[in-house]
């Protein structure tokens, strides 16, 4: 079985209050990107063999053990045992990296997710979307986006999901990766977490003119992050500063809490060539929304 797990980019992020547990507070949108990496799951080729895993393109480097994608296929498999005595047989994975980590674009979270659900239909499990949700939380905090895959609002430290609808049709979005990523540390590192005067879903329900904030403040879709990460990584604000110069850009970003940084276009104002030209050393991606 072959499913391609699609990257998500966050429409604003606000970084609401610390949690007594040193957790925090967040509120942003995560919307599904057509950027993906492409996973495939087979039955192991012979009943005494080991699960396996194999990882080519960006791989990324680190045992199978503490990859997602196996953790993933264990989780489900203890939830099954667990559930009906019944043992999910070994299985051959194989991942062709293409979406960048370090990125803030979730394609970990994401090829988590997609193992869930391609193991689900693969063995006729009949998981129900809320057992699938259930397990992908134990696998990271984006995991159960990639189970609905649609535009949704992510509340509490990003659990809680609530599908949304945004004036997105008919646009392109255009993300720009460079060479480094941003750890989360980093990120989090001096963050001032702040209530903003208008919520954040209420503030997307203007017209995307309103979001990068020039007409009024107040209704500006901003990603805390930035605040923290810009500095440390002046490039980023380069490039942001670079993207929103472009024909056709109607908003600008950092995702999540990493190093790519997105821009809202008009269809077809811009192509990946055009973005290898300006950004030379960066990874870049063009597609439909």
């Amino acid at each position: 079985m072959v499913v391609f797990p699609n990257c998500k980019v966050n429409i604003g992020l606000d970084v609401l209050r610390r949690r007594p547990d040193n957790y925090h507070d967040l509120s942003t949108v995560m919307i599904p990107v057509p950027w993906c990496d492409v996973l495939e799951v087979v039955p192991a080729r012979s009943s005494g063999r080991a699960t396996t895993l194999t990882v080519t393109g960006r791989g990324v480097d680190c045992p199978m053990e503490k990859n997602l994608v196996y953790k993933a296929f264990m989780a489900v498999r203890e939830y099954i045992y667990q559930r009906d005595e019944f043992q999910v047989p070994n299985v051959d994975i194989y991942l062709e990296k293409v979406i960048p980590d370090g990125a803030g674009l979730g394609g970990g979270s994401s090829d988590a997710a997609f193992t869930i659900k391609a193991v689900n239909d693969l063995f006729g499990l009949g998981l129900s979307r809320e057992e699938m949700v259930s397990i992908a939380a134990k696998i990271g905090a984006d995991c159960p986006f990639f189970i609905y895959n649609v535009p949704c609002l992510a509340t509490g430290i990003g659990e809680k999901l609530t599908p949304i609808s945004l004036p997105l049709n008919g646009l392109d979005i255009a993300i720009v990766k460079p060479a480094f990523g941003v750890s989360t540390a980093e990120a989090y590192g001096n963050i001032v977490p702040r209530v903003p005067e208008v919520e954040l879903q209420e503030r997307l329900e203007k017209p995307i003119s309103y979001w990068q904030g020039t007409q009024e403040s107040r209704y500006a879709v901003v990603n805390a992050f930035e605040q923290t990460v810009f500095p440390l990584h002046p490039t980023l604000s380069d490039i942001k500063a670079e993207l929103l110069k472009m024909d056709g850009v109607l908003y600008a970003a950092m995702s999540g809490s990493g190093s790519a940084m997105f821009a809202l276009t008009q269809r077809d104002a811009l192509t990946e060539g055009m973005l290898k030209e300006l950004f030379a050393d960066c990874i870049c991606f063009v597609g439909q929304l």
